[in-house]
């Protein structure tokens, strides 16, 4: 039993994850207050909903710069097309899908076709996508943030769907913290209970000898580019929902968050290694943090120290996790 504990990618972020928390509610007054963890949670949440697609991206040796402006592309094409073609916001959500969808396949088809690292690949899309963003929405609107939709048809029920929030036990719980849960479940599920999760670790943990066994690589890391813009959909939505308008420029930084996440979730930047539920806790020691600093009364600026030390520390402590359990077979 403790052997098979010490192998979890993820126990050295449920460490870290008890620690944080132990500290802030020693540290922080209002940390603990019904309130305060419904805002930990949904910072959780929001970072959790990409962490997961992009823990499973670097498992299988790849990395998205892009995720990031993606959502904010994401919830742009919706709003614009309900608004310039009046149509209902289902209509506007539905081509922002595949959108989407059409640029996590073109990050995958790029990089297998051309065979140049994901880092330039990604790069690549993310500056595009930041110009886009950018020159479509001032180029449609005039200004650089997206109109008002909140009049349109069925947004009250996309905005239940993807914004909507409930009370639990006191605690105010959003939707967001339910879509990031299902797709831990689901990410989980694909990692160790199907074949294309075995492709996944396969092709991160060295993709020529996976395509010599007849693992389809190509179409494992296009796949996994695809759910990564899935989730980009449903953070940019949520996006939309929650505030009707966009702006532009949102989005860029983030993608950095996402993979910073997974790291201190267990995630190896080599690859093969690593899982959804460490990444999913990764999101929900970024959540802590970065409300439990505003609750301690500190000044925010110390906030990137903190992150960085974090994933110092996180990486340090999986390494040595790995090692111990590799000292254990």
């Amino acid at each position: 039993m403790a052997r098979r504990l010490l192998g979890r990618p993820e126990l050295g972020s449920v460490v870290g994850a008890l620690a944080v928390f132990l500290f802030f509610a020693v540290a922080a007054d209002g940390f603990l207050r019904p309130a305060s963890l419904g805002t930990v949670l949904y910072a959780a949440s929001t970072i959790g909903i990409m962490a997961v697609p992009v823990a499973l991206l670097m498992i299988g040796g790849e990395f998205d710069l892009s995720a990031g402006v993606l959502v904010t592309t994401s919830a742009l094409v919706s709003s614009m097309v309900s608004f310039q073609f009046t149509a209902n916001v289902w209509v506007g959500a539905a081509v922002s899908l595949l959108v989407t969808l059409a640029v996590g396949v073109f990050n995958g088809v790029m990089l297998t076709r051309t065979k140049l690292p994901s880092f330039i690949i990604t790069l690549g899309t993310f500056l595009m996508l930041t110009g886009l963003n950018l020159g479509v929405t001032k180029l449609v609107g005039g200004t650089v943030s997206t109109k008002t939709i909140a009049d349109m048809e069925g947004f009250g029920s996309a905005r239940a769907l993807f914004a909507s929030a409930f009370t639990v036990g006191g605690v105010g719980i959003k939707v967001t913290v339910l879509w990031w849960l299902a797709l831990v479940a689901v990410a989980t599920w694909i990692l160790l209970r199907t074949r294309f999760g075995n492709h996944v670790y396969a092709v991160g943990g060295n993709a020529e000898a996976a395509r010599a066994v007849g693992v389809p690589v190509r179409a494992t890391k296009t796949a996994l580019y695809a759910g990564v813009a899935f989730c980009a959909w449903v953070s940019g939505q949520h996006l939309l929902f929650s505030f009707d308008v966009v702006q532009s420029g949102e989005g860029v930084g983030n993608e950095l968050i996402y993979i910073i996440a997974a790291v201190i979730g267990g995630c190896l930047i080599t690859g093969g290694y690593g899982s959804a539920v460490g990444a999913a806790v990764g999101a929900l020691i970024f959540g802590m943090t970065s409300k439990g600093i505003v609750y301690a009364e500190w000044n925010p600026d110390w906030f990137k120290f903190f992150l960085g030390a974090m994933l110092l520390l996180a990486t340090l402590l999986n390494a040595w996790v790995r090692k111990r359990a590799e000292a254990a077979r």
